[in-house]
């Protein structure tokens, strides 16, 4: 069984090989063992050496090199040895024998990898995958070069490329067929769609799982950039925000199942955001049906939607699984309560968050969810702050979520008597009420804490909570 030396040890021994002749550290690198070349680059990295670190790129012993776990201090010249040596790499018609690498990665990842490997802290379990070396695979030699696979975070936002990743999308579109440039988180804040989709053509779409779509776009600009929605076929988690719609009916149609329709081709959405979707009112049957797989998580927010979007979604396959609904600020009031009351049952045996805030629910609309609300087992997290509910409500509420064994954030309107018949809150009327609302807490034999929330400040939308916590004596 072979014996590790510490890595105390393969430091001394990178500082030992750079500070007696670089030359000749590049020329043991044949013969190194592969716990040394972590420590050396290290030290070629911190030192600049930039023929070590052209050489070291060369030899890798590693399927991945975590170079962005290096770049809180950017080094031109560092960074460029290290492309200067994939260069040659990518050059050769198959891979050095030493040289395992496939993946160079430039996100913010990696400082377990080498603060483990400097000595800095020791080794564990989870690291232990990716201090391994790979073993060697003589057949690999006669084998073609594959892609190399560059990962990068892009977040795209109004200011023009910095200066590090302009020129690394220069490097890469040179280098067409030899690299694929791999993003798994993207984020679009108010850059010009023309400007993204430049962006974008240099990236594998099909690697990104995380998809931030929040900028001013109108309906067109959010049509034009459908199609490479459509390629992001392995997306798991979509936001989208802010898309704005002010052009005649007959065109948002059109506009809309450009969009509507891409969503037949992420099979793997698992949990969609979407933030004033204006656009899907009357229409969001079009999204609903493009949707092909359970959902974990669906937050529709801050928009109208009529009665028939509603009956839509509850009838949707893709929310049998679902884990999180979030509904805040759509405006419930004017629909038949049965529909909620359907939502929910269809919901009840996986639901874990539900968020109704500023929905406008009244006494009469909350009654008749209670018997679905009560069913929801998984149920965790509840909030229903913003609308307005009588004490009376508020103990029928309280009484039938008691027997939900795993709620433990509640977060409630101040009942309807803490406010005068002007509107004003009064936090003495509710200190009142909060004490009967301890006792019905204490009565139902069960520790809770609940939150209870004035209304929105009209001027900062902040709200006061209030907390009333039950407490059970032995």
């Amino acid at each position: 069984m072979r014996v590790q030396s510490p890595p105390r040890l393969w430091n001394l021994a990178a500082v030992s090989l750079l500070r007696d002749n670089e030359a000749s550290a590049i020329a043991a690198l044949e013969y190194l063992p592969a716990e040394l070349f972590p420590p050396l680059f290290l030290e070629a990295f911190n030192g600049r050496h930039s023929e070590t670190l052209k050489a070291l790129v060369q030899a890798w012993p590693f399927v991945r090199l975590p170079l962005g776990g290096l770049m809180h201090m950017p080094q031109e010249e560092t960074f460029q040895a290290v492309l200067d040596g994939l260069d040659v790499l990518l050059a050769q018609k198959a891979p050095p024998r030493r040289c395992k690498l496939q993946v160079l990665d430039l996100r913010n990842t990696g400082q377990d990898f080498w603060n483990t490997w400097s000595g800095a802290r020791a080794p564990d379990a989870s690291s232990s995958s990716s201090m391994a070396p790979v073993a060697e695979d003589s057949s690999r030699t006669e084998q073609p070069l594959p892609a190399l696979k560059v990962f990068i975070g892009l977040s795209l936002d109004e200011r023009k490329l910095d200066e590090f990743l302009s020129y690394l999308m220069g490097w890469v579109e040179k280098r067409e067929g030899s690299i694929h440039l791999c993003c798994k988180m993207l984020s679009i804040l108010s850059e010009p769609i023309m400007n993204v989709m430049d962006v974008l053509r240099k990236v594998q779409l099909g690697c990104i799982q995380e998809l931030h779509v929040d900028c001013n776009w109108t309906l067109p600009t959010l049509a034009s950039f459908a199609p490479l929605l459509g390629q992001m076929t392995n997306v798991r988690i979509f936001f989208l925000s802010r898309v704005h719609v002010y052009i005649p009916t007959r065109q948002e149609q059109q506009y809309v199942v450009q969009f509507t329709s891409q969503f037949l081709r992420l099979h793997h959405l698992r949990d969609l955001y979407m933030e004033s979707p204006s656009f899907l009112e009357g229409r969001l049957d079009q999204m609903l049906r493009c949707l092909k797989n359970p959902l974990d998580n669906l937050s529709i927010t801050s928009c109208q939607l009529t009665e028939s979007d509603l009956a839509h979604l509850s009838q949707c396959p893709s929310i049998r699984q679902l884990k999180g609904l979030d509904l805040h600020g759509v405006t419930l009031t004017n629909f038949s309560p049965e529909l909620l009351q359907v939502l929910l049952e269809k919901v009840a045996a996986t639901l874990q968050e539900l968020d109704l805030d500023q929905c406008r629910i009244m006494d009469s609309h909350l009654e008749a969810i209670l018997p679905a609300l009560s069913r929801c087992s998984q149920l965790k997290s509840l909030s229903l702050c913003g609308n307005f509910f009588s004490m009376a409500t508020m103990e029928k509420l309280l009484r039938h979520t008691a027997g939900l064994p795993s709620l433990s954030q509640e977060l409630y309107p101040a009942p309807r008597e803490s406010y005068s018949p002007q509107g004003t809150f009064h936090p003495t009327r509710l200190a009142s009420l909060g004490a009967d609302l301890f006792e019905i807490l204490r009565g139902l034999g069960r520790p809770r804490t609940i939150q209870l929330s004035s209304s929105s400040c009209p001027h900062c939308s902040n709200r006061t909570f209030y907390h009333t916590e039950s407490v059970i004596y032995p």
